[in-house]
């Protein structure tokens, strides 16, 4: 899914305009008990409460493409009876009206989620007539031809409510206050099935971690049987490794450099279509010709780009070739970090040109060109222009 299909999904979450048939819920202590399970239609609920879990339903389709939002595919060994994706499909199918498969469900997350804490599984319904779209962008409500069908599930952190005084209105006295169990927003979540190309697509699904570097992936594996990403991190560290092994020798400050420059020349150059940029395993090693890097140090590329997935340990054997890297994930479009032992400096990428290297003397330095404007813990100082 991309940004704008994961936009149209989210604006159906609302009160005005929601789709959602029916909702579920499952409230799980810290000792993996079902302490309640709920089902109600969900414009049975009062307003104040059904806003609360519009915000939640919300917050599980959104943040970043390929860091919060991943892409998810069903291996075809899934979609077979018994197959992971085969029973989404029958949970969806059954329009969250079926209670033995609900408490199959619950069942499976409670014996694969492994949270200290208690949580609130909460599952929705909901049933979208697709309009469509001229091709100058006008939908047409009138002129749906397909529905899509699908789930959105969270998993939301139950906390116990901090203690503090407060006033009580009844007994005009300050007291500790009671302390209650509070639903927080979701830690992860998924969307079923996906919504590529403006359709239902039972191939895939998009999942949704709050922290990207921690999208649970044991959880991921054993209750979706999906190929997992690299995370946003990992994909940093196995890119730098790939730099690093891919170079040598040829590891120098304007090679690296050109390297990130090109990237983020990629990213603006694509910065309104709804994909995020994604780099292949061709993709890099077209970025690190047009970089200038040798042609003898090419031709050991796809060994080196091999071993440093292959050494993360991550990605299996069959997957690596079919590897990406998000953009995103592997430069900082806003700036590019420059760090020795005792400085940091931080450049705007298209200010890279003011930063180069230069030996004196035989010692390396970083020369940065300046303009007359130079600040000194925000005092402006005058540059020292004397001439030795």
């Amino acid at each position: 899914m991309n940004k704008k299909e994961i936009s149209e999904i989210k604006k159906l979450i609302s009160r005005k305009d929601s789709q959602i048939v029916r909702f579920c819920g499952c409230y799980v202590d810290n000792e993996k008990n079902i302490r309640t399970t709920l089902k109600q239609p969900f414009l049975a609920l009062e307003e104040d409460e059904m806003f609360k879990y519009i915000n939640i339903f919300r917050r599980s389709l959104s943040g970043t493409l390929g860091k919060n939002l991943l892409n998810l595919e069903f291996p075809r060994e899934q979609e077979e009876e018994g197959g992971t994706q085969n029973f989404l499909m029958k949970l969806r199918d059954s329009k969250l009206s079926d209670d033995n498969l609900l408490q199959e469900f619950y069942e499976k997350v409670i014996e694969n989620y492994e949270f200290p804490e208690n949580y609130y599984i909460i599952l929705a319904y909901s049933a979208y007539d697709i309009p469509m779209v001229t091709t100058d962008g006008m939908e047409q409500d009138d002129a749906s031809v397909y529905v899509y069908d699908h789930i959105i599930c969270t998993i939301c952190p139950v906390k116990l409510e901090k203690s503090n005084l407060c006033y009580n209105a009844e007994t005009n006295m300050i007291e500790p206050n009671i302390r209650d169990w509070l639903v927080d927003m979701p830690a992860h979540g998924f969307l079923f099935p996906a919504f590529n190309d403006r359709n239902t697509d039972i191939h895939a699904m998009l999942y949704y971690t709050k922290k990207s570097e921690e999208p649970a992936p044991q959880f991921m594996d054993s209750m979706f049987g999906c190929t997992k990403p690299l995370t946003s991190k990992s994909q940093n560290t196995v890119f730098k490794q790939i730099i690093q092994d891919s170079l040598g020798e040829e590891c120098d400050f304007e090679t690296v450099k050109s390297i990130h420059e090109n990237i983020n020349e990629l990213i603006e150059e694509q910065k309104d279509l709804p994909e995020p940029v994604v780099l292949s395993h061709e993709d890099v090693k077209d970025l690190f010709t047009h970089s200038g890097i040798s042609d003898e140090k090419l031709e050991v590329f796809d060994k080196n780009y091999e071993h440093a997935l292959s050494d993360k340990g991550d990605v299996s054997v069959d997957d690596i070739q079919n590897t990406s890297f998000v953009a995103t994930n592997i430069t900082n479009p806003r700036n590019l970090e420059i760090k020795t032992a005792d400085v940091v400096i931080k450049v705007s990428p298209d200010k890279s040109d003011l930063v180069k290297t230069k030996m004196i003397d035989g010692i390396p330095y970083l020369m940065i060109q300046v303009s007359e404007h130079i600040e000194l813990n925000g005092v402006p100082v005058r540059p020292d222009m004397t001439k030795e």
